[in-house]
């Protein structure tokens, strides 16, 4: 065999791995998503969940770049630890001050923030609306809440409203945010605590679940919110995944109301990852279908 056939051949049983580095890992999702656009778009690629301790991210940051990984996911506690690691970061990345995806430009590794892209991908793909001169009320003021509300901003939202049962964590989130974004957004950002039920009135026209209330295994749990007050278009959006039709979801459904649940922001911030990694469209409703099955549905 020549070494011209032996390189062919070869070739043919090299993976591009790219994965998660998260601590604890094991039960993310994400891999059964990528696998299954993978394989639906015949790419020799890998997608792994790492298990990676907080003190070692220095290093699992040095073993992909040796190991030449294509990419990598990032999740709890990681998102804010490896900007440092990285070569560059994304503008909409700094303004979030978080990292969740990384890719390879050459030998450099930049830092990418999908979360809020999938979302906004999300509302005007699935749900048809644009979310520029919209007023927005937000649930949450963790990381999930942080990406959405900087890409609703830099997406011209006239309003944004965030709600949030710590105080001192709501109205610190708030203020970082509109101190990195007001350059770059005419919109106004509010913080209100949320001790009461919030009454969604008449003027809101998106309303964000970005909490862990309702999600699996709490599947009962609903947001302290009333919909007696909403416009008949109003966008009820729920970024858990799991359950897709968690209870908010299904009380705006019975009202009429539009629905954006999880699995959209969840596949889309997938999917635009896939696409930074390979330079390919990704399958959308290969990847959707296959986290359906994931979680049962």
């Amino acid at each position: 065999m020549t070494d011209s056939n032996s390189n062919t051949h070869a070739a043919q049983y090299r993976h591009e791995i790219v994965g998660v580095f998260g601590y604890p890992v094991d039960e993310n999702p994400t891999i059964v998503m990528h696998e299954a656009a993978f394989a639906e778009r015949g790419l020799l690629w890998r997608y792994q969940n790492f298990e990676v301790q907080p003190e070692a991210l220095p290093d699992a940051i040095k073993g992909m770049r040796a190991m030449g990984f294509k990419g990598i996911n990032l999740t709890i506690p990681h998102k804010v630890a490896v900007i440092p690691l990285l070569d560059a970061v994304a503008d909409d990345a700094a303004m979030i001050g978080a990292v969740n995806t990384v890719r390879r430009d050459g030998e450099r590794l930049i830092g990418e923030n999908t979360d809020g892209k999938g979302f906004l991908r999300g509302v005007r793909e699935d749900a048809g609306i644009d979310p520029q001169g919209k007023q927005v009320v937000v649930l949450g003021a963790g990381g999930a809440a942080r990406a959405i509300i900087v890409e609703l901003m830099l997406a011209g939202a006239a309003d944004i409203l965030v709600r949030n049962r710590s105080e001192a964590r709501g109205k610190a989130m708030v203020a970082e945010v509109r101190q990195r974004i007001s350059p770059h957004s005419g919109g106004s950002l509010r913080f209100d605590p949320w001790t009461s039920t919030h009454q969604v009135t008449d003027e809101v026209n998106i309303l964000v679940n970005a909490t862990s209330i309702g999600l699996y295994p709490d599947v009962d749990a609903m947001p302290d919110v009333s919909l007696d007050g909403a416009r008949s278009d109003l966008l009820v959006c729920d970024v858990i995944p799991n359950p897709p039709e968690t209870p908010l979801v299904k009380a705006a459904a019975v009202r009429g109301l539009r629905v954006l649940n999880g699995l959209s922001m969840l596949v889309y911030q997938g999917a635009i990852g896939f696409e930074m990694w390979t330079g390919q469209p990704a399958p959308e409703a290969t990847m959707k279908t296959a986290l359906a099955k994931a979680f049962g549905g």
